[in-house]
């Protein structure tokens, strides 16, 4: 009889797991699908509008970056980090939060990356050059919503995990006079263009996990160097004996959101 016990438990915990995930991704329906074009490009991201919204009324913008593995064209995957943050505290910070999704062919950032035999990477970011197609797509989707008439644009905000740390940091260098404040997590970039935006974004918070073995936390640290360097207002959270997703820990931060709405320019 107790060999039986096992498979039963095992066969509840799985069907409890299968609820909690359908569960949370019911509420994340609450993210609107749409569709940016531009050309022969698209970008498929979900928006996030405040309850009761008003279109008389202008509200905060929120974009956020996720990383490589979220990739695709299914626009969903980049719900998975971080949207239930800004879900949950909605009634307190009424926002419009948009998650676009990178094509699976392309990158946020327009960085070099090798590999040794190995398997470490080396991350060669790009002082200039041109966009890659899905910051191209980006930068439009961003130009497109804050000519809609319902965003504030003294309170426009930027973050990403990973990748979309990457972009982040890139982002800020291709539009510095847009962004109130940005999060990169376990991000990089070139420290070269810190001077182009630290003064104008009013707040920059990083963060990275100690033990990152995909992206070393030494990047997060010389962008917040180099940004505290050109004068900007900077903060780095190092989290100790973390890895790579040291998004679990950055969205979890309980000032996270208390901070980021609190500036503007």
């Amino acid at each position: 009889m107790r060999k039986y016990k096992h498979p039963l438990l095992a066969l509840l915990l799985l069907l409890l797991l299968a609820s909690i995930t359908a569960q949370a991704q019911g509420e994340l329906d609450a993210y609107e699908r749409k569709m940016y074009v531009q050309g022969n490009d698209t970008l498929p991201y979900r928006i996030l509008y405040p309850r009761n919204f008003n279109p008389d009324e202008k509200y905060p913008l929120v974009l956020v970056l996720h990383g490589a593995g979220e990739r695709g064209d299914n626009n969903e995957a980049q719900l998975v980090y971080g949207a239930k943050r800004f879900l949950d505290e909605q009634e307190q910070y009424p926002a419009i939060v948009v998650f676009p999704q990178c094509p699976q062919d392309s990158y946020w950032s327009n960085v070099n990356i090798e590999k040794d035999e190995n398997g470490k990477r080396t991350f060669n970011f790009r002082e200039n050059g041109e966009p890659t197609a899905a910051m191209a797509s980006l930068m439009g989707l961003l130009k497109q919503l804050r000519k809609s008439g319902n965003v504030d644009k003294d309170r426009v905000y930027l973050g990403g995990l990973s990748m979309g740390g990457m972009g982040t940091f890139e982002l800020l260098r291709r539009k510095p006079r847009v962004f109130a404040a940005a999060f990169p997590i376990c991000g990089g970039g070139a420290p070269e263009t810190a001077r182009k935006y630290a003064r104008k974004v009013e707040s920059i918070w990083v963060f990275h996990g100690e033990e990152d073995s995909v992206v070393p936390v030494e990047h997060s640290r010389i962008m917040a160097g180099a940004i505290e360097k050109a004068g900007g207002n900077v903060k780095l959270t190092v989290y100790p004996g973390v890895n790579h997703n040291s998004w679990d820990y950055a969205f979890k931060e309980p000032e996270l959101l208390q901070w980021l709405f609190s500036h503007e320019k």
